[in-house]
């Protein structure tokens, strides 16, 4: 159950952080309330996980997914370019989290 928080954690912080661009330094009411309850909604179930996974971990997982996919967004959404040094960034970050997923005994599978 954990990993089914932990995803909506992740979910929740990539749709709050991509409404932060649309916000426009929160002048735009929709966006801005996205905004919001994701974050809220992201520190919720990542609260959940932290009952059954330790919290270096679980933060290691969520910001490593949740950075991945927000510059996959940026591409694909915002027309913003990667660089190859931050490509190269991007796969070191992916992976850790399947380092961490398979081979670490702290994830508690």
């Amino acid at each position: 159950m954990h990993y089914l928080y932990l995803l909506i954690a992740i979910i929740s912080e990539v749709a709050a952080t991509s409404a932060l661009k649309a916000s426009e330094q929160f002048t735009k009411p929709l966006p801005s309330i996205i905004v919001v309850l994701g974050y809220a909604s992201s520190f919720y179930f990542l609260s959940l996980t932290l009952r059954t996974m330790t919290v270096g971990i679980a933060y290691a997982i969520w910001s490593g997914i949740g950075t991945i996919l927000i510059a996959v967004i940026g591409v694909l959404l915002y027309r913003q370019q990667l660089d190859f040094p931050a490509v190269i960034g991007l796969a070191l970050i992916i992976a850790g989290v399947i380092i961490i997923n398979v081979f670490s005994r702290s994830v508690g599978h």
